[in-house]
């Protein structure tokens, strides 16, 4: 899952991004509207962490753009005013969800969760091809009933192979969903997380490499 969070307190827009990057999610962050919308145009978000009160311009804005565009990214919206009125108006807006300041963690994670659920075909939470067996939920890998010691970035390459179901995945579209806006889009990132994933996941081997387009299993 790739995520922005656009909350223009920079202690707390790291605090939740470094959480939701613990869950193996792809999370960038912006503090102002501005910046918000310069990576909303270039990159493909699941999910939009979006306080509405923002110091340049109000989240509203970025909602109703994002919602007159038609865009596939799910909404939540904070927001230190947490009034019935107050989130109706924010969910008419074009918000998929929305959560009141301050919040617990474990809420806003388990919201982010449901929304980017939504983004994709429905799967279950445990994903399993050919031995392996993928447990979403509480972020465990085995094969063959052998638990797998991945990283997070190894889990989440593995869940974004499981979740193409066989099909063909390119070394783009795995920097896209399990790298950061950080990440050199010419490194050499995913080559070497693969290596060291296939050592993992043992023989006989499940990742092939499909020559000059990418991955599958």
């Amino acid at each position: 899952m790739r995520v922005l969070v656009v909350v223009d307190q920079p202690v707390l827009a790291d605090h939740v991004a470094d959480g939701l990057r613990r869950q193996t999610m792809a999370v960038d962050v912006a503090y102002d509207g501005e910046s918000a919308r310069e990576r909303l145009l270039v990159n493909d978000y699941d999910v939009l962490l979006l306080d509405r009160d923002l110091p340049d311009m109000r989240g509203d804005q970025i909602c109703r753009e994002l919602a007159d565009a038609g865009t596939r990214t799910r909404i939540l919206m904070l927001s230190a005013a947490g009034t019935v009125h107050e989130r109706v108006e924010g969910l008419r807006l074009g918000a998929d969800d929305y959560l009141p300041k301050p919040f617990e963690y474990e809420e806003l994670l388990a919201r982010v969760e449901a929304l980017g659920r939504r983004t994709q075909p429905a799967l279950p939470p445990v994903l399993q091809h050919g031995g392996i067996t993928l447990d979403t939920a509480r972020l465990q890998a085995h094969r063959d009933g052998r638990y797998l010691p991945l990283s997070r970035k190894e889990f989440a390459v593995l869940e974004v192979l499981l979740r193409a179901r066989g099909a063909t995945v390119s070394a783009e579209e795995l920097l896209e969903r399990a790298w950061d806006e950080n990440t050199n889009p010419f490194t050499s990132a995913v080559r070497v997380t693969m290596s060291k994933l296939r050592a993992k996941l043992g023989t006989p081997r499940l990742i092939e490499t499909v020559p000059r387009v990418g991955y599958r299993l």
